[in-house]
């Protein structure tokens, strides 16, 4: 869900100080695990400060769960603890020693404990309150537990990876490629899961389930692994940083440039299938699937590219579509179907030099209008770009950056992500209030030249800024890459919705009659919800069910994400290449859990609720 926490000062411990830090650590972890061993509730509460928070994916729950303060978190422990029961706690292995870092104005340490529970292996992080002169008793301020392997079903990786020495002493039987070739082609059974959609978020949760054993097949619409990426427009690159994207397993090169271009993740999301031996169908459609209730199994319908629909019969349907739904938002406005130019989604917009020295309308001020418009300019169009609603904008650098400057400080992708998934809602909102402000410090004179050309900011409801809006809608931001400085010069120019009456033949008549000819029209007006995609291939009664999907839900991850759907054996996957990476491993070990037919049912008690203003509500009840 992104990076967080940029609020820091004085970085780490120095070496010299490591020792004793570590020993701070132990000291406490060793209490506070024969405290869970005991299950002794009051004892465990009494290590929280009294504003502490505990998150728990999976290993606790079966969900995901944040619970704040001390009678919260008491009323967790007793629905909890005695299923859990977790053991042997231990520093982790393999992971950051622990340090002393600023958050939030505070300094902490940070540090991570791997523990057992009846069915798996988890791994902690937490943040201890750190006082130099009182160094002894640290309080918890934020504890993360997490499920990270299955007992008996453990990630075949390191020690337990393939010998490979069957391939070295068989001459007369299949080799690598032979296997390799029959596990793509499903002709030795219905593969247990089956995967709509090859893009980042298929790969990872395909990669994840082949490393626990899980028969695994994906299906991808386009003709090659990655024309997701590669079939978009042109001057596309991410605007995150690489240290921040890579997927489970294998990380980018060293070598990579910090913002990765389109056509170079698509050529890694290719070799990322073929590396990590996973059985992806090219030019194979999904067309529908219904769901047997007695055999708890789908019959899904795909179509090749002859045409031939195929039948396969997996237990579990992913969705692998991302956070929406790829069906474009086209909105109805007045008087488009009499325009005689080009009218285009911005999905099917790819490059500019067809329209050198024409006049361009680009509708829409989020990421993808903004830079359409600017590809349009720069390939000789004349551009003018309509805003709808107001949108946040931030520099790419530095501001849009900080949001994952997290990432930047040194330890393992894997380990910060156990830092950005541990921040329960009210800090969250507080940093990115905090980061809000600095940001819109940095960007003003960027911000101020906007303001002047007329155009509409905004930060969202709580001054939370582009994050934040996201993870709440998914869009409604613009990362400046150069658009802003167009529109503040007026080499690109500006209008509003608001200003327009209706298109006519040629172009655009404004309120005051005054018609303004183009020979393009780009809808950079974003897609349909995700619900709208389920609806197309499963149909209405079941994404009725399911609802809307994205945006915070009860317990504060993205509704109907990463977890149980209200329909049985239906599973959805997307987002950002962080979010893919991190929650894949949970989504892998929830379908592994039900196959296996050891899943526990989720805790019924839900996650602390807030106010807007991030205070809490009242105290749970089970």
């Amino acid at each position: 869900m992104g990076g967080v926490d940029t609020k820091k000062a004085a970085h780490t411990t120095n070496e010299a100080d490591t020792g004793g830090i570590e020993g701070i650590f132990e000291a406490w972890l060793t209490r506070f695990g024969e405290a869970l061993e005991r299950q002794d509730t009051a004892e465990v509460v009494g290590f929280f400060a009294e504003d502490g928070f505990w998150k728990d994916i999976l290993s606790f729950t079966w969900g995901y769960r944040t619970f704040g303060g001390k009678d919260d978190i008491s009323a967790a422990l007793e629905a909890t603890l005695s299923q859990t029961r977790p053991s042997r706690l231990r520093p982790a292995a393999n992971r950051t020693k622990p340090r002393v870092v600023r958050r939030s104005a505070r300094s902490v340490i940070e540090a991570y404990f791997d523990f057992d529970t009846p069915i798996g292996q988890g791994t902690g992080f937490v943040r201890l309150l750190h006082d130099a002169d009182r160094p002894d008793d640290p309080a918890v301020w934020i504890l993360l537990t997490t499920l990270q392997q299955l007992h008996g079903f453990e990630e075949r990786i390191g020690d337990l990876r393939p010998t490979g020495e069957q391939y070295s002493r068989s001459f007369a039987g299949d080799n690598w490629l032979d296997e390799r070739r029959r596990s793509a082609s499903c002709v030795d059974g219905a593969p247990d899961v089956l995967i709509v959609g090859a893009g980042q978020g298929g790969l990872a949760l395909a990669a994840r389930l082949g490393q626990v054993g899980v028969r695994t097949l994906v299906v991808e619409k386009n003709g090659r692994i990655g024309d997701n990426w590669r079939n978009r427009y042109h001057s596309l690159t991410l605007h995150n940083e690489v240290w921040a994207n890579n997927l489970p397993y294998l990380p980018f090169p060293s070598t990579w440039p910090t913002f990765v271009p389109k056509d170079k993740l698509a050529g890694w999301l290719e070799g990322y299938a073929e590396f990590m031996e996973l059985d992806v169908w090219t030019s194979t459609e999904f067309v529908e699937a219904d769901y047997d209730t007695t055999a708890k199994r789908w019959t899904a319908r795909v179509r090749g590219q002859d045409g031939t629909i195929q039948e396969l019969r997996p237990t579990h349907l992913v969705l692998a579509s991302g956070g929406t739904s790829g069906i474009p938002h086209r909105p109805d406005l007045p008087g488009l179907d009499d325009f005689r130019g080009t009218v285009m989604h911005s999905s099917e917009f790819t490059s500019g030099l067809d329209f050198t020295g024409r006049k361009a309308l680009v509708i829409g001020t989020g990421n993808s209008g903004h830079d359409v418009a600017q590809d349009l300019y720069s390939n000789g169009a004349d551009v003018t770009i309509m805003q709808r609603k107001p949108t946040c904008v931030v520099s790419l650098v530095p501001s849009g950056t900080m949001v994952y400057s997290v990432y930047s400080e040194g330890p393992p992708a894997d380990d910060v992500d156990l830092v950005t998934a541990a921040i329960p809602f009210p800090v969250l909102q507080n940093t990115y209030q905090w980061l809000t402000k600095r940001t819109c410090a940095l960007d003003k004179e960027l911000l101020d030249g906007l303001r002047e050309r007329g155009f509409q900011l905004e930060f969202g409801p709580d001054d939370t800024g582009f994050h934040m809006l996201y993870l709440r809608r998914g869009g409604g931001y613009y990362i400046n890459v150069g658009c802003s400085d167009m529109i503040i010069s007026g080499e690109i120019k500006l209008i509003h919705s608001q200003d327009y009456n209706r298109f006519v033949e040629s172009g655009l008549r404004m309120g005051n009659d005054e018609v303004y000819d183009f020979d393009l029209v780009v809808m950079a007006t974003g897609y349909s919800n995700q619900q709208e995609g389920i609806r197309r291939m499963l149909g209405d009664e079941i994404a009725d069910k399911i609802g809307p999907v994205w945006g915070f839900d009860e317990n504060y991850i993205m509704r109907n994400m990463w977890q149980r759907t209200a329909q049985e054996n239906l599973w959805l996957m997307g987002g950002s290449l962080l979010d893919c990476r991190l929650y894949s491993r949970f989504l892998a070990l929830l379908i592994k859990a039900e196959l296996e037919g050891i899943a526990q049912t989720e805790v019924g008690l839900p996650s602390t609720r807030y106010d807007a203003d991030g205070t809490p509500r009242a105290a749970l009840t089970s």
